[in-house]
């Protein structure tokens, strides 16, 4: 004879999504609902969010966690708190910020940046990353190796050569990366936050592959930057290596 259960058997896959949203701080949960919201124009700038009691009953989270959230927004410049005013929203961050460490989609803003995936993401071997040394198993594990290029306003400006060790990193490679921030895909789906880093600034000259992405001819001043950037998982970095056509932009943010 069969009994029906006591309580409802959900999908499993609902009970993985279930399972991965416990996982998720708190603060972190809201810091992504509020972003998105700002990023998709729910909230224009100068527009005044919720206050921080009706946040926390819209996500039913104690003041703290809210407070948390809403710091991060404010330290990433998407809003301005201000004592007894509330919380203002600023927008998406401006400006080219490739030195800031929001990343260049948060920088330039979705609106204005079209990303055009050029290679990968594929599994590779190295033995270095951009004259920054490895470590063992880093070595040993291998490389998630990505190649795009990043248009402002029409205009080629970016082409970015990155390395992630692949070392808990599943189905990366089956990721679609187009017009998509690295950095939200990375803090999303594996929980990694970029922290702070380390990078070299070089002048150099256009060679024949980067005439062809920014449409420059021979000797076309270039900027690279070769960078190591720290996550919040011990001992993970990030490298990348990024050529900038600064023709019209200038670079600018803290690192």
């Amino acid at each position: 004879m069969w009994f029906a259960p006591l309580y409802p058997i959900r999908p499993v896959n609902q009970r993985k999504e279930a399972s991965y949203n416990r996982e998720i701080p708190r603060h972190i949960r809201v810091y992504e609902v509020v972003r998105q919201h700002i990023s998709g124009g729910v909230y224009s700038p100068g527009d005044l969010l919720p206050s921080e009691n009706e946040l926390c009953q819209l996500h039913k989270v104690t003041r703290p966690t809210v407070r948390k959230a809403l710091d991060r927004l404010a330290n990433e410049g998407f809003i301005v708190r201000h004592q007894g005013k509330g919380s203002i929203v600023k927008g998406v961050p401006k400006g080219v910020g490739i030195l800031a460490i929001q990343g260049t989609t948060s920088a330039v803003g979705k609106e204005k940046l079209l990303t055009r995936i050029i290679t990968g993401p594929e599994i590779r071997s190295w033995t270095e990353a951009f004259s920054f040394p490895l470590s063992k198993v880093e070595q040993e594990s291998g490389c998630l190796y990505l190649e795009r290029l990043r248009i402002v306003d029409n205009k080629p400006v970016f082409f970015d050569v990155t390395m992630i060790p692949n070392i808990n990193m599943p189905r990366f490679t089956s990721r679609n990366l187009e017009n998509k921030s690295l950095f939200d895909v990375l803090r999303k789906n594996y929980r990694l936050e970029v922290k702070g880093g380390e990078q070299r600034i070089l002048a150099i000259t256009a060679d024949e592959r980067l005439m062809h992405f920014f449409g420059v001819p021979a000797g076309h001043p270039v900027v690279q930057l070769n960078r190591r950037i720290e996550t919040n998982r011990p001992g993970f970095f990030l490298y990348s290596q990024v050529f900038c056509n600064t023709d019209e932009f200038v670079l600018s943010g803290n690192f």
